[in-house]
């Protein structure tokens, strides 16, 4: 979102409809992340994650002051990671790899019910979209959905800390994983290098498109079947 005030490339609608979504993001879309976590993380074994306050969705048990600023200003940030003890799971490394993987997918669900409430006006009422509050509308759904598509795929790099590092651990030997935790920020710095580079941007995006590309269709499908 800075960069697209520095460039000048927005309009007084498009902005306020972004910050708008970012808020709803940061305030809701992220502890839903972290709470798919914990209650993952609790349905498996790990009962005490209730006591770390963070089996609820109450934002202040899972938002990260830094995070959340960098949501505001780039549009993609994160929440204080769950703590969760694997010893607590009957396998743990499956354990660990399910309870990652439930954070993507709530993003996959925000999307796909940002994509329901659009399918609905597009195919319901289809010039809503043209009027000014639908364009407001319209601009929040768009960066709501991409966000949310864009965490999913991100955190699904199979780099620690990220979720996607868990699933890829299932695979590895107890050394392996060891030699990823202990160098785990220097992968995580490398990683945003490449990001900022630019390097990542083709799978990252042949991802999100994908993915994108998926979801509407799904949820399109009972309005294509029904009204057309």
């Amino acid at each position: 979102m800075l960069f697209q005030l520095l460039s000048g490339r927005f309009t007084f609608q498009s902005i306020v409809a972004e910050i708008f979504a970012v808020l709803v993001i940061i305030f809701l879309i992220l502890p839903f992340h972290e709470w798919a976590h914990a209650f993952t993380a609790s349905l498996l074994g790990d009962k005490a994650i209730k006591q770390r306050g963070r089996l609820s969705f109450n934002p202040l048990s899972h938002i990260d002051p830094v995070g959340a600023l960098f949501m505001l200003l780039v549009g993609f940030g994160w929440a204080k990671p769950v703590p969760i003890d694997p010893r607590n799971f009957k396998n743990p490394k499956v354990g660990m790899a399910v309870t990652a993987i439930m954070g993507p997918v709530a993003n996959i669900v925000a999307a796909m019910a940002g994509y329901l409430i659009y399918n609905c006006v597009y195919y319901l009422a289809p010039t809503f979209f043209y009027s000014g509050f639908g364009m407001f509308v319209y601009y929040f759904l768009s960066f709501y959905i991409s966000s949310n598509i864009t965490l999913a795929v991100f955190n699904l790099i199979p780099i620690p800390p990220l979720d996607g590092s868990k699933v890829l651990f299932m695979f590895l030997p107890d050394s392996a994983v060891n030699f990823f935790y202990k160098y785990q920020t220097i992968f995580f710095i490398v990683l945003f290098a490449l990001m900022y580079l630019g390097a990542l941007n083709g799978i990252i995006n042949w991802a999100t498109s994908g993915i994108s590309y998926g979801i509407n269709w799904l949820t399109s499908l009972p309005f294509r079947i029904f009204i057309h």
